[in-house]
């Protein structure tokens, strides 16, 4: 949990959207920053609940009041590193997911819920920062190829997994990818600093050469 008192103490605050008129001119973050001093109240707001029902509620079985207590105390490392045990992608579900995890929050029965996205989204912010998000390639391969046809979340999730296991993987996409292909549309917006990747990569061969435990899908499509 997170301080014992702090569901009483802190309100629930979000950061502030930038002015639409500034954001229709870019793709850059809609929220502006939020500080590490406030994100951590809001970490404090998690109760010690008997059954966080949080865990139910996340279709990934993230174990949210672990590393909301661990963002509280500041210890980044091991939120970022609890986090990404269950999660694939936390800088897309950070940003993207409806948080089914907020609605099934206990605090959320006669108070506004704990803001467990947004502190995902910072946790995965931190690390990238930190340098802690490095490839992480099998120590091994079995010589079976895998193609995972789809190159949204789930799609490179699978990839993830999949190389992990040693496969060599290769995510496929259409040629006009729909909107929700974040290979080819969403990822390069979040990453626009990323170095460029040959079109036979993909945007995801830029994105996972300098991210955590992505190495696979750059590595089996360039």
């Amino acid at each position: 949990m997170g301080k014992p008192t702090g569901f009483k103490e802190f309100e629930r605050k979000t950061p502030a959207e930038r002015p639409v008129a500034e954001r229709i001119h870019d793709y850059k973050e809609v929220y502006q920053p939020f500080g590490e001093d406030k994100l951590r109240d809001q970490a404090a707001r998690c109760m010690n609940c008997g059954i966080p029902f949080c865990h139910i509620g996340c279709p990934l079985g993230n174990i949210i009041p672990e590393f909301n207590d661990l963002t509280y105390k500041g210890h980044w490392k091991q939120a970022w590193e609890i986090l990404s045990a269950t999660n694939n992608f936390p800088e897309f579900t950070g940003r993207l997911c409806p948080a089914p995890c907020e609605e099934a929050c206990v605090l959320g029965i006669n108070e506004p819920a704990v803001t467990i996205e947004n502190i995902e989204k910072y946790i995965i912010e931190h690390a990238f920062k930190a340098g802690w998000v490095k490839p992480e390639p099998p120590e091994s391969r079995t010589g079976k190829t895998v193609a995972v046809i789809g190159s949204g979340p789930s799609g490179l999730a699978a990839a993830q997994q999949l190389n992990r296991a040693g496969h060599t993987v290769t995510p496929d996409r259409p040629a006009s990818p729909p909107p929700s292909n974040l290979t080819a549309r969403d990822t390069p917006l979040l990453y626009s600093n990323a170095p460029t990747a040959s079109a036979d990569c993909s945007a995801t061969a830029s994105r996972t050469s300098n991210s955590k435990k992505r190495s696979s899908t750059a590595a089996s499509t360039c």
